[in-house]
């Protein structure tokens, strides 16, 4: 089978740059035969993924972090223009990996190049955000509003830097007025935070969507409006949790699962997908669900 890997050395802020012999020692211990091409600006993973698609490569894998992975994947329905998609790979390099934890894939590249080279796959499900596609994540409202802070803060590495980031947003204390309606419901007043899962886990250590679940053919998420700082952080050690307490069971916060979700606010909110920011300020927005979609080479 014919293999791309698509290496991003900007991954884990540049620490995937030095990494990039080891992830050859990797692929070649495991006997793939492969080509590597390494990402030289953002979205060049997307036009590269593409290119894989045309070229008839079985395998495109994502060397890097959440963010390559979204890139890989924007690309791979690019250029699949509806046809069936290739088995997507992942090889982890990146700060959180929340995918792969979320997937239960392994984080070593010896163990994650086996799991490509054994060539067993998973449908998972794909989610869809007005134009743009995600796996894990997305988010409006606070939740972006975060992003964006992590994404400028300087001199922060690791886990550390989204939990800093997220402080820095509760102090400011953005608030929206949003209207949502999905399948068979609808919500119209404040809104504080919302997160749309595919899967539980982002940013390394929040649990914004726990009930999320990426083979359930559902889109899942939570909604919410938490007014003061203090009620905000004292709300936060409920987004540590998956199970018991987790963030779900807040008298203010409402989760829901759906096929399709439409959001509307006031005033425009930031807007990422699995933790890249595709919109700074933005009004309308449309998610919904492709059950079983993608092929993930994965351990079952």
């Amino acid at each position: 089978m014919k293999t791309k890997i698509i290496l991003n050395p900007y991954s884990a802020r540049w620490r995937a740059r030095k990494r990039k012999q080891e992830v050859e020692t990797a692929l070649q211990a495991a006997g793939i035969r492969y080509e590597l091409a390494v990402t030289d600006k953002p979205g060049h993973a997307i036009h590269l993924a593409a290119e894989a698609i045309s070229q008839g490569f079985d395998n495109i894998v994502a060397a890097g972090g959440d963010g390559t992975i979204s890139e890989v994947v924007n690309g791979m329905m690019q250029g699949s223009r509806n046809a069936e998609l290739p088995n997507l790979g992942i090889l982890p390099l990146g700060t959180a990996n929340d995918l792969v934890v979320n997937l239960g894939l392994p984080i070593d590249l010896s163990e994650a190049a086996h799991i490509i080279s054994s060539g067993v796959t998973k449908k998972l499900d794909l989610c869809q955000v007005n134009e743009r596609y995600f796996l894990n994540n997305a988010g409006l409202g606070l939740e972006s509003y975060i992003s964006t802070i992590q994404n400028n803060m300087k001199g922060v590495q690791g886990i550390a830097r989204y939990l800093l980031a997220t402080l820095v947003g509760i102090m400011r204390n953005p608030q929206w007025d949003m209207k949502l309606e999905w399948d068979d419901g609808s919500y119209e007043g404040p809104v504080t935070l919302i997160s749309i899962g595919n899967a539980p886990l982002t940013g390394g250590v929040f649990y914004t969507v726990p009930h999320a679940d990426p083979f359930d053919g559902q889109l899942s998420a939570i909604f919410g409006h938490i007014p003061t700082r203090i009620k905000i952080l004292m709300a936060l050690p409920k987004i540590l949790r998956k199970d018991k307490g987790n963030i779900t069971e807040h008298p203010a916060v409402e989760g829901i699962d759906c096929t399709w979700l439409r959001v509307s606010t006031n005033p425009a909110t930031p807007a990422h997908a699995d933790g890249e920011i595709f919109e700074t300020a933005i009004n309308l927005l449309e998610y919904k669900i492709l059950p079983a979609h993608l092929p993930i080479l994965m351990n079952l």
